[in-house]
């Protein structure tokens, strides 16, 4: 008799585990995968027939939609299996960061006690008094352009991918970890480099300069004004009300406060929750009123000094 009821049970928790995980799947997700997967390939199919002044601001998008995709990804969706999230966006559309070793710095990112910290946080732009002692004056000049919207836009991507390359070249320790997401990474950028190269007939030096190069200017845009140092650890974390094309590209990570209290939460639940207690996250973050107001305050006057303030001395 037991036996008989057994199957029966195991079957019923089977199909309520299996409805479990169907609910936890992301299906906006994976469609805005599909989405850009499509149009990036039309766009680099057809690129003969798009000027560019076009091919940059619609394939910048791309790259930067791309890279707000990865984001979600690192932080467990859009389904419960990690290695089927990492699948969807293996493709390195800006091929530049290893998606493996960007997963561990931004999980580091994401202790809010060490928050713009310059030694503890690697999403920092602040540099210690005595790093910032050891510069020679261009390299001061182009940091300092660099917390100025203008200057992340244009000199954000080489400084980016400089910096980058440096703390690589000074990390001696190949880790099993860290050898994988090179391999990895140079798979995904090598399948994107053969659509664009070998299939669509683009050179690559145009691939870059009008999609790839655009596409980290504009993901450098949101990271410009999302954090700040701050004694309170809750103010660190700033705000965008962005428009929604910007918010879409962004995957209203520009809520980057909201991001951070609840970094498991989908990207498309970001708004309303925003919505829900906007007042207490206005007083951590005061927002600016889109992107407009980003730039038109810092144009051309940095938005922060580059040393940080706790660092300073």
């Amino acid at each position: 008799m037991a036996s008989a009821v057994k199957p029966a049970d195991h079957a019923l928790n089977s199909s309520d585990e299996s409805a479990a995980i169907a609910d936890r799947i992301e299906w906006r997700t994976i469609a805005l995968v599909v989405v850009v997967y499509g149009v990036f390939g039309l766009v680099t199919w057809f690129h003969a027939a798009v000027p560019w002044w076009l091919l940059i601001p619609v394939g910048g998008y791309l790259v930067a939609l791309h890279g707000s995709l990865q984001h979600e990804v690192v932080h467990g969706h859009p389904t419960p299996w990690r290695w089927v999230n990492e699948a969807l966006v293996f493709p390195s559309l800006w091929l530049w960061l290893p998606y493996g070793l960007y997963r561990q710095s931004h999980l580091v990112h994401h202790r809010d006690e060490t928050l713009m910290d310059p030694v503890e946080d690697p999403e920092s732009f602040y540099l210690t008094a005595d790093a910032w002692a050891r510069l020679p004056a261009p390299a001061r000049w182009a940091l300092t352009a660099n917390n100025s919207a203008l200057g992340r836009l244009i000199l954000g991507p080489p400084l980016a991918i400089a910096r980058f390359v440096r703390a690589e070249l000074a990390d001696r320790e190949w880790t099993g970890h860290r050898a994988a997401a090179w391999l990895l990474h140079f798979g995904g950028a090598g399948v994107v480099v053969f659509w664009v190269s070998a299939i669509c007939g683009m050179p690559l030096v145009d691939y870059v300069l009008f999609v790839a190069y655009p596409g980290i200017a504009l993901t450098l845009l949101r990271s410009f004004a999302e954090h700040r140092a701050d004694p309170d650890p809750v103010r660190r974390t700033a705000i965008v009300e962005a428009a929604p094309p910007l918010a879409l590209m962004f995957l209203n990570n520009n809520l980057h406060v909201v991001h951070h209290a609840h970094p498991g939460a989908a990207w498309y639940r970001l708004p309303e929750l925003y919505r829900h207690q906007r007042g207490t996250y206005t007083a951590a973050g005061a927002p600016y009123c889109g992107y407009r107001d980003v730039i038109s305050q810092h144009f051309l006057r940095p938005r922060q000094p580059v040393v940080h303030p706790s660092h300073g001395s």
